[in-house]
């Protein structure tokens, strides 16, 4: 049995009809059918509904996507998305260019998508991976953070062992990469990112972990925010990247304090920072590196205000930003004073 792929564009689904194709358990995908490979390389309408991939898909070096893309649940496990250089733009939509998304069913399990692989891309636009919801201020993040187990529900319904392999990612609004409450072993790799944003260009958001951020440039420029925001995520490795003139901030660990009415459960511990350089143009700028950022500035964030201490364990605002590793860092043209420590139990060392 094939695992099967339907394309959700408008203008195919008409012509298409009910052609289904059926499922499979296999953890390895097959090869997209015409139809799905004609729906992707069809023009984007302004009413086009995603392409929802369930196959693996090999692109030519010349094609050009304007197609949103979605993966949705275990349909789109084991998938390989090779673009072979080919480009996916998403710069005439205000929605995501690119949606890795589990699923909840009638019986309110949530259907999870695992080890997706995207390769070879240049992606215009945006890439979100989420489960519970978008980002730490949707309904049902909101909901499970009021009780006890938040972690472990939010992690056990987002997708996980995502591969992003040599994407070019090139931003103008928004995040170009954004990992949504729960996610997990997520590895980027071997992928720049230019252009803009508007806000960071990496976030992982609260209650992700075990996530690797390696071998990348990033030469994009945030409007005012930090490269890499590590909020709330534990037991991440980012490894010998390369930040240029990152003016505003390079990597920040803290915890949001209470925002949206969301409790964030898990602290930004265990993360290790190794092996980075940072190259900096002019001698003034934010921290390359700030562990606890937030730390003491609760009392000026109005939702802190009214959000009371949290019972659950003893939960409050702080950062938490603790037992973390900041080692062998480079600081090109920059200082050692880069380099922020405002949490405890943190090993900083040899960055020079």
């Amino acid at each position: 049995m094939v695992r099967y792929a339907f394309p959700l564009a408008a203008s195919v689904f008409l012509a298409i009809g009910s052609l289904i194709f059926t499922g499979s358990s296999d953890a390895r995908a097959d090869a997209c059918p015409a139809n799905v490979m004609d729906a992707l390389r069809a023009p984007a309408k302004k009413d086009s509904k995603p392409v929802d991939i369930r196959c693996d898909v090999s692109l030519n070096k010349g094609d050009k996507i304007t197609q949103r893309i979605t993966f949705s649940g275990s349909r789109a496990s084991g998938v390989v998305f090779d673009c072979n250089g080919a480009m996916i733009d998403g710069t005439g939509t205000k929605a995501r260019t690119v949606l890795i998304q589990s699923r909840k069913g009638s019986d309110g399990k949530w259907d999870v998508p695992t080890d997706i692989t995207i390769r070879n891309c240049q992606i215009k636009g945006d890439l979100r991976i989420q489960g519970l919801g978008n980002n730490g201020q949707a309904k049902e993040v909101k909901a499970s953070s009021n009780r006890d187990g938040h972690t472990q529900r939010a992690q056990a319904a987002a997708p996980t062992g995502v591969l992003l392999d040599n994407i070019t990612f090139s931003g103008s609004v928004g995040v170009p990469l954004y990992l949504a409450p729960g996610v997990t072993r997520v590895t980027l790799q071997n992928s720049r990112f230019t252009g803009k944003a508007s806000s960071t260009i990496v976030y992982l958001d609260a209650e992700s972990a075990g996530n690797v951020i390696t071998g990348n440039t990033f030469s994009a420029r945030p409007e005012w925010r930090e490269v890499i925001a590590v909020d709330g995520s534990a037991n991440n490795r980012i490894e010998n990247n390369t930040f240029v003139n990152p003016l505003s901030g390079g990597i920040y660990l803290y915890r949001n304090c209470g925002e949206g009415g969301t409790f964030r459960h898990q602290s930004p511990q265990g993360n290790t920072i190794r092996g980075n350089t940072f190259q900096y143009q002019v001698p003034v700028a934010r921290p390359a590196v700030w562990i606890g950022s937030r730390e003491g500035l609760s009392m000026f964030n109005s939702y802190c205000l009214v959000q009371p201490k949290m019972l659950l364990g003893g939960l409050d605002h702080d950062d938490g930003a603790n037992n973390n590793t900041v080692t062998d860092n480079r600081l090109i043209g920059g200082s050692p004073n880069l380099i922020v420590d405002d949490g405890a139990r943190n090993r900083v060392a040899n960055n020079r």
